[in-house]
C-alpha cells in the first residue's frame, strides 16, 4: 500500500503534520500518484491541484480539520458536494467537527485524534526563563498564542476579533481573573493578534508581545506562564491543547475541539457563560498522561493503522 499526501504548501497545520507522518511512514509514503493507491487529501481546498479523474482511480480519505458554522457559503457548499463525490471516507480529528460536516456529506466519517510531537513540545526546567525573556518573575502571566483578528481590515485599523477563536471570551475570562490576581498579565505570541491588544489596553490589562516565535521559543514560552486560556468557539484542535499538556502547562477550556480528549474535566469552562472560569481546577498532570497516548513514539504506527484500515 502506497499514499500520496495532497497538503498545502503554505506554513500551517497540514505542513508539520505531512513531514511528521512522512518521516515515521517512509514504507507507506509515495511522492508519485500515480504509483499510490490512496490519496490521503490533508488541505481538502486545494484539491484542484490534481484533476478529478485522477481521485476516481484510487481511494481517498479526506481530512476536514474544522468547519465555523456561520461561516459555510453556498460555494463551500458545493465544495463539500465535490468532496464527497472524489473521497471514500472523510477524516476528522474530533467529534464536534464530525456532528458538523455530517451535515454536509453522506460518505463515512471515521473520527480519529492526531498526534502530537513530544520532541519538540515538553516541560523545560530552566529556571531563568522568565529572566530570558525580560517577563516579571512575581507576576501571575497568563498565555495566549492564537490568532485572535481576522485579516480583513488590519491594513485600515479596523481589527475585527475572528469569532471562532473567541478573543471576546479570552478578554472577559481575563479580567474575571484580574481580580483574582491583581498582578495578571498576559503573554501573547503570533501574528494578528490586534483585537486582543486593544481590548486588553481598554481594561488596563498589561502584556507582553512575541510575534514570531519559533518552536524552541515558543516552547521555552509556554515554562513561562502560569496559566493558558483557549476561549474558542470552534477548532480543529486547536494544537495549543496539545502543547500545554506535553508541556506541563496549565490550561483552561472551553469545551471546543479535542478539549474533551486531553484536558481534565474541571478545566473546561462554558463559553455562553465564561463566570464558569471562576469555578474552574487546572490540572496539568492529568493532562499529560492523557497525552501520553498520543505521542508519536506511541501513536503514530497506530493511527496510521486506523486511518488506512479497510479502505
Amino acid at each position: 500500500m502506497k499514499i500520496f499526501i495532497l497538503y498545502a504548501k503554505e506554513n500551517w497545520i497540514t505542513d508539520i503534520l505531512f513531514k511528521e507522518w512522512v518521516e515515521n511512514n517512509k514504507e507507506l509514503y509515495t511522492n508519485n500518484v500515480n504509483k499510490a493507491d490512496i490519496i490521503w487529501i490533508l488541505s481538502n481546498y486545494i484539491i484542484g491541484q490534481l484533476p478529478l479523474h485522477i481521485y476516481k482511480q484510487k481511494k481517498v480519505i479526506t481530512t476536514i480539520h474544522h468547519i465555523t458554522p456561520w461561516k459555510v457559503t453556498q460555494s463551500q457548499i458545493q465544495h463539500f458536494n465535490i468532496l464527497n463525490e472524489i473521497t471514500d471516507i472523510f477524516h476528522t480529528n474530533q467529534k464536534i467537527c464530525k456532528n458538523t460536516l455530517e451535515k454536509y456529506v453522506s460518505k463515512p466519517i471515521k473520527v480519529l485524534p492526531l498526534w502530537h510531537n513530544e520532541n519538540i513540545w515538553f516541560k523545560n526546567s530552566s529556571l531563568n526563563l522568565r529572566k530570558k525573556y525580560n517577563l516579571d518573575k512575581n507576576s501571575f502571566i497568563v498565555g495566549s498564542f492564537q490568532r485572535d483578528t481576522e485579516g480583513a481590515g488590519i491594513s485600515s485599523g479596523n481589527y475585527l476579533p475572528k469569532k471562532e477563536k473567541g478573543p471576546d471570551i479570552f478578554v472577559k475570562a481575563v479580567v474575571l481573573l484580574k481580580n483574582k490576581y491583581p498582578n495578571l498579565k498576559v503573554l501573547l505570541t503570533g501574528l494578528r493578534r490586534q483585537y486582543i491588544m486593544k481590548e486588553l489596553q481598554k481594561n488596563n490589562i498589561e502584556f507582553y508581545y512575541f510575534e514570531m516565535c519559533d518552536f524552541t521559543k515558543l516552547n521555552e514560552l509556554y515554562s513561562c506562564i502560569d496559566l493558558y486560556i483557549v476561549g474558542s468557539r470552534v477548532e480543529g484542535g486547536p494544537r495549543a491543547i496539545n502543547e500545554c499538556s506535553l508541556t506541563k502547562t496549565p490550561l483552561l477550556s472551553t469545551n471546543v475541539g479535542i478539549a474533551e480528549l486531553l484536558c481534565y474535566p474541571d478545566s473546561i469552562f462554558d463559553m455562553n457563560d465564561i463566570n464558569t472560569i471562576l469555578n474552574c481546577k487546572t490540572d496539568a498532570e492529568f493532562n499529560y498522561e492523557k497525552a501520553q497516548k498520543y505521542n508519536i513514539k506511541n501513536y503514530m504506527k497506530e493511527f496510521s493503522k486506523q486511518l488506512f484500515k479497510k479502505i
